[in-house]
Parts: structure tokens; C-alpha cells; sequence
């Protein structure tokens, strides 16, 4: 396992430099993206027969649209609910189509630039404060993230610690929060990564208020220290470091990675490479699909590197979570195929005691259940992987919100989703140590 530096004070020795570089190369960052939204659009429509689905299909093809629910076009059907981002140059085209052939549909964002910027703090106007008053309110860039990461590796050694478990296609490293009290005893973990697509920017900012709950509640709140006591939490706040990087500063709606595969379009969608029926249903072959499964299973550096670690560490790791957006819905293995888990129960009882518990907060309603059924088929997630590898308790969180604002969560709604989605995760983590009755050791052997 890799370190980052040679010791704590190497590490502090470097905070200097990384928040002093922070400041010099982002005093704004590329706030407007060059204008390229100015007049875009989202818009929802709901085909009412298959001859609208495929009417639509047809002309989403022609027009090149940005589709942001479902993944993929082929998932387009009767009754399925869909939000497009059309560009300004193609949306008159395609709303004359929509009355021309009587189809329905509802403009969600009427000028995605204007959207963009009234939404979040990101441009010259900012106030950037220091490590110790981290804001967790805001969105943070990738720099931001990793230099906090090393902020708390080197002032909360008693509970955290850092280390990379390799580096991305373009050479960032890939760095591991380890959280929780040492212990020489045996400890089970629980692994969470947010960021697999990168412009799902909500899943990072509650990647990091977990950190932040866990540190400060960890003597005041008994459920936080039971947690904190008897588990590990493996956290990696932005899986698709590249990718995100890059919706920060040139397509604030890039989803895939970073790679190049000899095609002229680049990336991949990381959570369709994994080795678990890869690019079958719900994966394309295309590389400028933003669901391509890559040219062969774990081909991308990042999605290589998480699956060695957890391979490595399945004996202990008991339940795997990673936080996506957008959807409302808490979501379980299969996502490949229609069928019922072996330890259905279990995870089950824990999907529906955490849905509760996240209504509770601010009476925000998830749906939950297998993410075939909830959502849609996919092959080569890593939900289905982490299960498939023996880890009993596989959730995919699709946090905030169900389509008005999309991947434009404003920071205003920071807060309240990871307060009740915090509360949703301390829920499925006791589930995890009270070890529900039903529970099977081990689920590798299910097909």
C-alpha cells in the first residue's frame, strides 16, 4: 500500500505549497466554460407508446442530444421518463418536431448558462477560506478535495489516514481517506466512493460531510462512536478524478473518464468496466457513448486500482457504497439481470429501515429496490461487482433530485441531502453491526 510523502511531516510540509497553488491557478476558475450553455435547454418528455419512443430515439440520434435520464437511448421506452440537454442551435429544431408530432413535454431549465451560474458560488466572487474553515457547503474542485484530504491526514492522525491506491489515466493519484479509531483487533470496513461519473458533483460533497459528521459527533453521538469503534471506512470522495477535473474546468456535464482508446472520442463509463457481465444489456460498444464499457473489463487505471483494493480487503469489508446522481433512490444488486440476491433479506430490511430513516429529515421520499427493476438494466456496474466478490451489503445511492434542477443541484441543497442521506448511511452501518440473522457469509457463489 502507498503513502502519500514519507511521514505526517512531509505532509505538512506540503499544505503550504498546495493551498498557496490553489490560490494562484484558481482564483475562479473557468467560471462561464467560455459560454458554451449560453441558450441551452433541458427538457423532459415521457413517450406515451413505443411509436413515440422510437420517434424520439430517431431524432435524438439526428440532433446529437446530451441525455441526461436515462443513461442511453436504447433505454427509452413507453412510459419512461427522460430529460434531454439539447443545445441552443438544435432545440428550435427539435421543439418543432415535438408540436409538429403532438409529443408532450415540459422545459426544465430554460438556459442551462443561467442555470449554471446562479446555482453555485464558482465564479470570481467566491470567498475560498482556509483548511480549518472548509466550507461543505459549496462545490470544490478536485485540488480543493485532495489538498482538505491532506489537511485532515495531517491534523486528525487519531482518527484518519490517507494513502493512494494508484494513479488515473493522466497520472492523478487516487487517493483513500481510512476512517476510524485504530485498533491492533480485527475490524470490519465498509468502503464508500463518490465521483464515478464526474458530473455528478453532489456525490463528492457528501463524500466529504460524512468525513466531516464522522470527526465532529464522534464523542458527542454514541451511534457515531459504535461506528467508528468497531468499523473501518475506506472513503474515496472522487473515484473518476480525471473526469472530474475536467467538468470543472472545460464540460461541466462530462460523465466518462479520461482515456483514449485510438477513437477520437474519449473516456469511458466507469460503471459499466467492471468485471461482472461486461458490456452486455445497458452498455454500448461505441466509444462515443457515454455508457462504453471500454475496450476489455477493467480497462481504465481508476476502475483497476479500486477492484485490487477491494479484492484485497474482501474478507473484511462488509458493505460497499458509492453515491451517484440523480434519481432519488437507494438501490441494490442485480443490475445486470432481473433476479433476487441470495441474502435478499438482509439487505432488503437495511434499504427500508435507511429510506425511513432519510424521510425523516426533511420528508424527502427515495424509492429502493434492485436497480434492475428501480431503474434499469446494466451490465458491469460496480454495485453488482463489489456483491458478485463477496461483499454482502451493495448500495448505489442516486442522491438529489428527481429532475428539476439534475446534475445543477444548487448549493443551497448541499445541506439538506447530505444530512438525510448521512443519517440513511449511519443506518445501513448499524444494520451492518448488529448482523442480521439471515445474513450469509459469503454471496460470491450467486449467479
Amino acid at each position: 500500500m502507498k503513502f502519500p510523502g514519507k511521514s505526517r511531516s512531509s505532509t505538512a510540509a506540503f499544505l503550504p505549497v498546495c493551498c498557496l497553488f490553489l490560490k494562484i491557478l484558481q482564483p475562479g476558475h473557468s467560471r462561464l466554460y467560455n459560454n458554451r450553455y449560453a441558450g441551452d435547454k433541458v427538457i423532459r418528455l415521457t413517450p406515451k407508446s413505443e411509436e413515440e419512443a422510437y420517434a424520439l430515439k430517431k431524432i435524438y440520434h439526428q440532433l446529437k442530444v446530451d441525455l441526461w435520464q436515462p443513461s442511453s437511448i436504447s433505454y427509452v421506452s413507453e412510459g419512461t421518463i427522460t430529460d434531454i440537454h439539447i443545445h441552443q442551435n438544435a432545440s428550435r429544431a427539435l421543439l418543432t418536431f415535438l408540436q409538429e408530432a403532438n409529443i408532450q413535454y415540459k422545459i426544465l431549465i430554460g438556459d442551462l448558462q443561467e442555470a449554471l451560474e446562479n446555482g453555485n458560488s464558482l465564479g470570481t466572487q467566491r470567498r475560498r477560506r482556509s483548511l480549518s474553515k472548509y466550507n461543505y457547503e459549496v462545490y470544490h474542485s478536485l485540488e480543493e478535495i485532495q489538498c482538505w484530504m491532506h489537511h485532515l491526514n495531517n491534523t486528525r492522525s487519531d482518527l484518519i489516514q490517507m494513502f493512494s491506491i494508484g494513479r488515473s489515466y493522466e497520472g492523478r493519484a487516487l487517493f483513500i481517506l481510512k476512517l476510524g479509531r485504530k485498533s491492533q483487533a480485527y475490524k470490519r470496513a465498509v468502503w464508500m466512493d463518490c465521483g464515478i461519473h464526474a458530473r455528478e458533483w453532489i456525490g463528492p460533497a457528501f463524500c466529504q460531510w460524512f468525513v466531516r459528521e464522522a470527526l465532529l459527533t464522534y464523542r458527542s453521538d454514541p451511534a457515531m462512536r459504535k461506528m467508528l469503534n468497531h468499523l473501518y471506512f475506506y472513503i474515496m470522495p472522487v473515484f473518476n478524478v480525471d473526469g472530474y477535473h475536467f467538468s470543472w474546468t472545460h464540460d461541466r456535464f462530462w460523465r466518462k473518464t479520461r482515456s483514449r482508446n485510438g477513437f477520437h472520442c474519449r473516456g469511458v463509463d466507469a460503471n459499466r468496466n467492471w468485471k461482472v457481465k461486461w458490456c452486455g444489456e445497458g452498455a454500448s460498444l461505441h466509444p462515443c457513448d457515454d455508457t462504453y464499457c471500454g475496450p476489455f473489463p477493467e480497462s481504465e487505471p481508476e476502475v483497476k486500482a479500486v477492484s485490487k483494493f477491494l479484492r484485497k480487503h474482501r474478507n473484511h469489508i462488509k458493505a460497499y457504497l458509492s453515491f451517484h446522481a440523480y434519481a432519488q433512490m437507494l438501490l441494490y444488486p442485480y443490475s445486470y439481470k432481473y433476479a433476487t440476491i441470495p441474502n435478499f433479506g438482509c439487505v432488503e430490511s437495511a434499504a427500508h429501515e435507511a429510506v425511513k430513516a432519510l424521510q425523516s429529515v426533511h420528508g424527502v421520499q427515495y424509492k429502493y429496490g434492485p436497480a434492475s427493476s428501480m431503474l434499469y438494466v446494466s451490465s458491469g456496474s460496480s454495485l453488482d461487482w463489489a456483491y458478485k466478490t463477496g461483499i454482502p451489503y451493495a448500495f448505489a445511492f442516486e442522491l438529489r433530485d428527481t429532475g428539476h434542477f439534475g446534475f445543477l443541484l444548487p448549493e443551497m441543497l448541499i445541506r439538506p441531502t447530505c444530512m438525510e442521506t448521512m443519517l440513511a448511511v449511519k443506518n445501513i452501518t448499524m444494520h451492518l453491526l448488529k448482523k442480521c440473522p439471515k445474513e450469509r457469509r459469503r454471496v460470491n457463489s450467486a449467479t
